[in-house]
């Protein structure tokens, strides 16, 4: 409240006081949308209206649409609590919106690919300055982090558009490998600082510590993960064994969290049922010896622990951001177990039963809107009002 300029808070509408109000509606209300697209698309065929490869473009937007959103609305959030400094609101975080928005429009538009790249870039480039001179002004350089993170997201990003017309010496599937990864790591990151925290302080027990050993070697297996996806052969020898030596440490870290203790709090359990899917990705993933199972992998992660993390992570922090009591908001359990349900379907009942493939895919789907949907339904008003305390933000 020391930070905020009362007069100037209220000129602002409420949708624009924080970087979570418009990002988590977007990005959780894409989520439903981006799936049903793609359904249909499978369905059907390639969109005639849709400039880019159907394939490419549902993994770019679950990825650089839907994710990429949800991101940015905790980063641009989260900020100002690291640095003292206001948050982005007002026209600024309504043109970062409009980018977003725009580019996702106009693949559905005669709008040349470089044009869509290109305001893509600048609104990955506009988020790391929000980020960035906050944490340079306050010398906060712990969460300096992100910078550099976005810079890779923006490379990425950019390649990705390029292997449409065949202008990088790596394929697509390389380059979304390395968005994987690059996701893997940052929920690791993210993950180890406040799911431990959470629970210990929700369950009045002692927070597990970390061990800077294991936080460094569960760190940097992901990092070569990423860095590797862009040298195919050496990926091919290297990846398993890596996959499974982070998998293994990232188990370690779970256990540490105790998520036993954890059981009575659906808004902390489904963190930790979230973050279950990373090291059973990893291991998974490590293990598999043929395409169909490696694939599937894919979504055991991208489901469950991104798409599980997030719907975890909006629900809590929109309640706790509109002044509300975090665990006395609306019903989510369903729509956290109907998300992890999603993953183990498309990721182990696709691979074990192929045959089926077009009934597991449709049913995942269909748990994943659902879950994504209540969100939406259960939590737009609050985004939309001031806060209930009368507080800022």
């Amino acid at each position: 409240m020391n930070i905020i300029d009362k007069a100037l808070e209220e000129r602002t509408p409420p949708f624009f006081r924080l970087g979570f109000r418009p990002f988590f509606l977007v990005g959780a209300s894409y989520a439903v949308i981006a799936i049903a697209l793609w359904i249909w698309a499978l369905s059907h065929g390639q969109p005639a209206a849709l400039q880019v490869p159907a394939l490419w473009w549902h993994v770019h937007e679950m990825l650089f649409g839907f994710a990429i959103a949800i991101v940015v609305g905790f980063v641009l959030t989260a900020v100002q609590n690291w640095t003292g400094n206001p948050g982005t609101k007002g026209w600024r975080l309504a043109l970062l919106l409009a980018l977003w928005l725009s580019v996702r429009v106009m693949f559905w538009l005669p709008v040349p690919t470089w044009v869509i790249s290109v305001i893509e870039g600048l609104f990955l480039l506009g988020v790391c300055y929000e980020i960035g001179w906050r944490v340079v002004v306050v010398k906060g350089w712990r969460n300096l982090f992100f910078v550099p993170l976005f810079l890779m997201a923006i490379a990425v990003n950019f390649a990705s558009y390029a292997s449409i017309k065949g202008l990088t010496p790596f394929s697509s599937s390389a380059i979304w490998q390395a968005m994987l990864w690059w996701f893997v790591l940052l929920l690791s990151v993210m993950g180890g600082r406040v799911i431990p925290f959470f629970s210990a302080r929700r369950f009045n027990y002692q927070k597990a510590e970390p061990l800077p050993a294991l936080e460094y070697l569960a760190t940097i297996s992901l990092l070569l993960l990423f860095l590797l996806s862009f040298f195919p052969l050496v990926y091919l020898d290297l990846a398993p064994m890596l996959m499974l030596f982070a998998g293994l440490a990232q188990l370690l870290r779970f256990v540490r969290w105790k998520p036993w203790l954890c059981m009575a709090e659906p808004l902390v359990w489904s963190l930790h049922l979230a973050y279950a899917f990373i090291p059973s990705f990893l291991i998974v993933k490590g293990l598999a010896n043929n395409p169909l199972l490696s694939h599937s992998a894919l979504h055991i992660f991208a489901i469950g622990a991104l798409g599980g993390l997030i719907l975890a992570m909006i629900s809590r922090v929109t309640l706790g951001h509109t002044g509300r009591d975090i665990y006395k908001g609306p019903v989510m359990w369903p729509a956290f177990l109907a998300v992890a349900i999603a993953a183990l379907i498309r990721g182990v009942a696709v691979a074990w039963w192929p045959t089926q493939l077009q009934l597991w895919l449709h049913v995942s789907a269909a748990l994943w809107m659902c879950g994504f949907s209540m969100f939406v339904l259960l939590h737009a008003k609050m985004l939309f009002k001031a806060r209930v305390d009368g507080h800022p933000g």
